[in-house]
């Protein structure tokens, strides 16, 4: 494999404050050296070596590829009309999550794979190399162990959520669908995932019941994500630390207890700012979990009923206007935060050995992200070093 010089960069996140200025690493002028989908080198323009082939920046903004944790990307359908209410003044509930079920239930593998294609794709060309993907619409034996064979079939970071919401023919036994989703539905899930979710909330599950779920995955080589005090204050959070989970994931609805507890521990706040957009919910406090030391990651929760889209940039600009992030704490959340989400050394940042995971924008800063909402600015994207959008 040839080696590449991307040169004349304007502006470099690194996400290594060793390399540059701030939290993000910043370097003016600069150079990045891509040998065998790694990066290989990283430094002043000036002082970049040679290479078998180079790509002019123009003085544009590089960063890392956008690392999003959470993506419920294997389904069927869309909830127009439930958006379409919702505007109107309905409010949202996790019961909506049973429509797409119907839908994805009676679609085929080839529906499923072709949608799932079409916006791991739509991510790419803003910017997205890396995404996590949830089964949780299928909600059968059967319909989730092929989600999570559709989607590992594409990513790496695969997620076993057969508990999204209790199955329509359980709904007078939820007792009955936990054991079958910590059972049967675990082992024909387990191979094909890295990951375990539950929704903990009103109308989906309780603590011990999302316990029991966590538990379970764990004692199979799963570990533990909690979709976690979304929609109202609860346990989810506490139990995603007790846990030792990668990510508490919404954290919407906060106590003090719960910012000091993800504070203290290795687990990320993985907000989603796209769900309170698209609910017209109460956005997460950033700032308060920022100021107390938790580590906070950003993504686009993209699915069809309560944050449909695909756009990391977007999540970017809502944060920071909504959120109390400043722009390089957002970026830093979309990238290196992401990756800590993931559990992941290797994406979320441009340094020595990282994967060749990079976006140039057609912007000379990495600010320009919130700055310019709603714009398309990416110009390029390679992923693993070679050339993608």
């Amino acid at each position: 494999m040839s080696s590449l010089l991307i040169t004349d960069i304007g502006s470099l996140v690194t996400n290594d404050p060793a390399l540059g200025a701030g939290p993000l690493g910043l370097l003016e002028d600069a150079a990045v050296l891509v040998e065998a989908g790694r990066v290989a080198w990283v430094g002043p323009a000036a002082s970049a070596p040679a290479a078998d082939e180079r790509y002019e920046a123009g003085g544009r903004a590089l960063l890392p590829g956008f690392v999003d944790s959470h993506a419920h990307l294997v389904f069927a359908g869309d909830r127009t009309a439930e958006f379409n209410a919702r505007m109107s003044g309905q409010s949202y509930s996790a019961g909506g999550i049973r429509t797409t079920v119907a839908a994805t239930r009676a679609a085929s593998d080839e529906e499923l794979d072709a949608n799932l294609v079409r916006f791991l794709n739509e991510a790419l060309r803003q910017g997205t190399t890396t995404v996590e993907c949830k089964s949780g619409y299928g909600l059968t034996v059967a319909d989730e162990a092929r989600a999570l064979r559709i989607a590992a079939s594409h990513t790496s970071e695969t997620t076993y959520l057969g508990a999204h919401v209790v199955a329509p023919e359980f709904a007078d036994d939820p007792a009955a669908y936990v054991d079958l989703v910590t059972g049967e539905m675990l082992d024909a899930c387990a191979p094909h995932a890295r990951w375990v979710d539950v929704f903990c909330e009103q109308g989906a599950f309780d603590g011990d019941q999302a316990r029991a779920v966590l538990k379970a995955g764990q004692e199979r080589g799963l570990i533990p994500r909690v979709h976690a005090n979304q929609l109202s204050y609860g346990p989810g959070v506490q139990l995603a630390v007790e846990l030792g989970a990668a990510s508490a994931d919404h954290c919407t609805h906060l106590t003090d207890a719960d910012v000091a507890a993800l504070a203290g521990s290795d687990t990320v706040a993985t907000l989603l700012p796209g769900a309170e957009f698209s609910t017209r919910a109460k956005y997460p406090d950033a700032r308060r979990l920022l100021d107390a030391g938790a580590t906070v990651a950003l993504s686009t929760d993209c699915n069809p009923g309560s944050s449909f889209t695909s756009s990391m940039a977007f999540c970017i600009a809502v944060a920071v206007r909504e959120m109390g992030m400043t722009p390089d704490e957002a970026v830093h959340a979309a990238t290196a935060g992401g990756a800590r989400a993931l559990r992941r050394p290797d994406v979320g940042s441009v340094t020595v050995g990282a994967r060749a995971d990079l976006q140039l924008l057609d912007a000379p800063s990495h600010v320009h992200l919130a700055y310019r909402p709603g714009v398309p600015l990416t110009a390029a994207v390679w992923h693993a070093g070679v050339r993608a959008v």
